[in-house]
């Protein structure tokens, strides 16, 4: 009974903190919207590469605001400021503003322009949200229910970024095909993801065992998720010698990390000997298996496989089956694939992650992109009434 007073407490928080205030009738011109971002680019030129996975989704999403159209790849061309905005002022790594397209092809923005402001720590950024200093910025999911009560308006997208173990090409008994299952198997059968979710994540994100989300592929729930420790254990029993494995995550990421000491944990309760490191971009220490985040690119389940698929094989050492599905596929081909590639137990799907956003009072037509989609900001409005007139939830 007390769990499910505190689920719907949860719930309730989450409803509340992402309600609108109450709005004018119509939407209103004009106004400048504060976006605040973690990362720091050092330039926006479009045959500049991004170092980090951080800093290459903030260039594809400001290249979204200033060009008209974009490749097949993804990648946006034309003329700069062909889209809804164009640059005003532009201060490598640290700040960018952009004014509305009058001439827009789509119809001019309702804001008048944006101002974004890079390399902003986590901290910072919330703080500034909690005292109305900003407007937008993304939130770590670990981090939404600690927002959402502290006053803070929070929208998430469905669940639409895997966090997932990955065996690398040099793992234990490579050539051994059986034993290199089994190793796989049983560790996936230790690691409690329920309790990723309810305790890091704290109830934001969905446990994994299937590599496209339930509301995606219709399937996920075909994938048990559950752990059993004692099958764990008597087909670990069956590795001999047993290995002591070494899981990599990214220093940078403090998700990656937590997540990873709770996989040691699991596994040790299993009797399987694991320990965990940090693995720095710069440094490639070795590893029998590593944290990886992917995000889907499409909301069609199968362009959305054959991305995550692409992402896993070169880590995987090329022996996943990752030939393209035609974007037709039916549902029962999606989940032959992801059987077959699930079955080798070269990947482990621990988590489905959302992306988490705060906003202030004032934005109004917000909504969390979807995969492959970008910041709709060239629809967002602000309320512009004085503040404390009428905005609370």
């Amino acid at each position: 009974m007390l769990r499910r007073l505190a689920a719907t407490s949860l719930a309730i928080v989450f409803l509340l903190a992402a309600l609108p205030a109450r709005t004018a009738r119509r939407p209103q011109y004009g106004g400048t919207l504060r976006l605040e971002i973690g990362a720091a680019l050092a330039s926006l030129d479009p045959g500049t590469s991004t170092p980090t996975p951080d800093q290459a989704l903030a260039k594809s999403q400001i290249d979204s605001l200033i060009y008209e159209s974009r490749d097949a790849d993804g990648t946006f061309n034309g003329d700069a400021g062909s889209g809804p905005f164009k640059i005003t002022s532009w201060l490598p790594g640290k700040q960018l503003t952009l004014q509305a397209n009058e001439k827009f092809r789509d119809g001019r923005p309702f804001v008048d322009s944006i101002e974004i402001t890079m390399g902003r720590s986590l901290r910072d950024r919330l703080l500034d949200l909690e005292l109305d200093k900003s407007d937008l910025t993304g939130i770590p999911a670990q981090e939404a229910r600690h927002v959402a009560e502290s006053g803070v308006r929070v929208s998430q997208s469905q669940p639409d970024e895997l966090l997932a173990l990955v065996f690398l090409d040099d793992r234990p008994a490579t050539g051994q095909t059986r034993t290199g299952e089994i190793i796989g198997q049983a560790l996936s059968l230790s690691i409690d993801r329920l309790a990723i979710v309810n305790f890091l994540l704290q109830k934001v994100g969905e446990p994994a065992g299937a590599l496209l989300p339930q509301w995606s592929s219709g399937t996920s729930f075909l994938f048990s998720t559950a752990a059993d420790v004692p099958r764990a254990k008597e087909l670990w029993s069956q590795i001999t010698p047993s290995s002591n494995m070494v899981l990599g995550y990214d220093s940078a990421d403090a998700l990656e990390q937590s997540v990873a000491e709770r996989i040691v944990v699991n596994a040790k309760e299993a009797g399987i000997s694991m320990m965990a490191v940090a693995n720095p971009a710069n440094k490639s220490p070795k590893l029998d298996a590593r944290l990886v985040r992917v995000p889907m690119i499409s909301p069609n389940p199968a362009n959305a496989l054959n991305q995550i698929l692409q992402n896993f094989s070169s880590l995987a050492g090329g022996t996943l089956n990752a030939a393209a599905l035609p974007e037709s596929s039916s549902p029962e081909d999606i989940y032959k694939r992801e059987r077959d590639v699930l079955g080798s137990y070269r990947i482990v799907p621990l988590v489905w992650l959302p992306q988490v956003y705060g906003l202030s009072t004032r934005v109004r037509n917000w909504t969390a992109p979807a995969p492959g989609q970008t910041w709709p900001l060239a629809d967002v409005w602000l309320d512009t009434n004085e503040k404390g007139s009428d905005l609370k939830d």
